[in-house]
């Protein structure tokens, strides 16, 4: 199945041993979109590296812009101004809602329904219209900088975003109604694709996957960074740990998302000092030798940089952690002994970018 087809959403390839319908073996097979990006970030100065982050998941590329920057800061021990720290929640949040519409659309498309889709990129349509404003860019956004952001969030578009906010709010009984409620759905995905709490802990899964499990463990909340602490929401856990639990975490994480952008755009005029960023790195930015960690919650899990220096303009080792990674690993075990037409489900459920993956 694959490299070019639907349900692999992208270029992957899983090689099938079939009895009739059902699998009995399932082998993803990877490498048909490698960029070599660890390496790149050798051979590139340190900001030069920047527009990478938002091509390797294209989806939720504001996280990965997040990690980078936040593994270079505590590097170079910078300070981020407080408005810098609450734009970039906003951005990073609605990027989040953006690439759930995404696998809500597609992963519906997977199992045979054309509609959801058409809704779901209405509103994605836009939160991308907003972030275009904001950032200069619709998909692989390169919008995060050491120490700041590169554009203000203008207050301006603070009463445009609370609209688009409570437009996707009045949508979301809709969708309940229209997909989640539905028994085709239903059938479709539930108790398919049973993954328990210790084969996410053998294969290091996380993100909605690990949630779907049972187990409510969100890096904002575990390890938290930037104003994080200072927000009040929920991480949706469910203990079904079959397909339509993961689908429910991801619905659930839209409206926790809807929740941390307005609480984050009431922060917002409060921190009129005019700071997104206290000072700019110069191009020949050269922090000191030592190593350093970022991590954040990306909209498929746990996204983690890590980024060692020698004291030249130049990393001397990048080393990204993907989530997408260690959520396809499972799929393997997880598919065996299934119907085909319940692999496509599974497979969709897991959310997967395979650029994060093969990168």
């Amino acid at each position: 199945m694959g490299p070019q087809h639907p349900s692999t959403h992208g270029v992957l390839r899983v090689v099938l041993e079939l009895d009739g319908e059902y699998v009995m073996r399932a082998e993803p097979v990877l490498g048909y979109v490698h960029r070599m990006h660890e390496k790149m970030g050798e051979i590139k100065q340190w900001h030069q590296y920047l527009p990478n982050m938002g091509r390797v998941d294209y989806l939720h590329a504001l996280a990965w812009n997040e990690a980078y920057c936040q593994a270079v800061e505590k590097l170079a021990d910078m300070e981020l101004p407080r408005r810098a720290q609450v734009i970039r929640v906003i951005a990073s949040e609605l990027n989040r809602i953006t690439s759930h519409l995404l696998w809500w659309g597609a992963y519906l498309l997977d199992l045979g329904a054309f509609t959801p889709i058409m809704y779901g990129f209405e509103d994605r349509e836009r939160i991308m219209d907003l972030l275009q404003k904001v950032t200069g860019s619709r998909l692989t956004y390169c919008y995060y900088r050491f120490g700041g952001v590169s554009h203000d969030f203008p207050n301006e578009l603070i009463p445009e975003t609370r609209e688009i906010l409570n437009i996707l709010r009045e949508r979301l009984p809709m969708f309940k109604a229209l997909v989640t409620d539905n028994v085709i759905l239903r059938k479709r995905v539930e108790d398919i694709g049973i993954i328990d709490d210790s084969m996410c802990l053998r294969y290091g899964a996380s993100g909605p996957v690990l949630r779907g499990s049972g187990v409510a463990c969100d890096v904002r909340r575990s390890d938290p960074y930037s104003v994080y602490p200072e927000l009040d929401f929920e991480v949706p856990a469910y203990g079904g740990q079959d397909a339509f639990a993961r689908y429910l975490v991801r619905m659930d994480e839209i409206e926790q998302s809807i929740h941390i952008v307005e609480q984050a755009l009431d922060m917002l005029p409060g921190c009129d000092d005019g700071h997104i960023m206290k000072k700019a790195p110069k191009p020949g930015f050269k922090p000191p030798t030592g190593e350093a960690y970022g991590c954040v919650e990306g909209g498929r899990g746990r996204i983690g940089v890590y980024v060692a220096s020698d004291g030249t303009n130049t990393p001397y080792r990048v080393k990204l952690r993907a989530p997408s990674f260690s959520n396809l690993s499972l799929f393997a075990e997880c598919a065996s002994g299934v119907l085909l037409a319940d692999a496509v489900s599974i497979l969709g459920s897991l959310d997967l970018v395979i650029p994060e993956i093969d990168r």
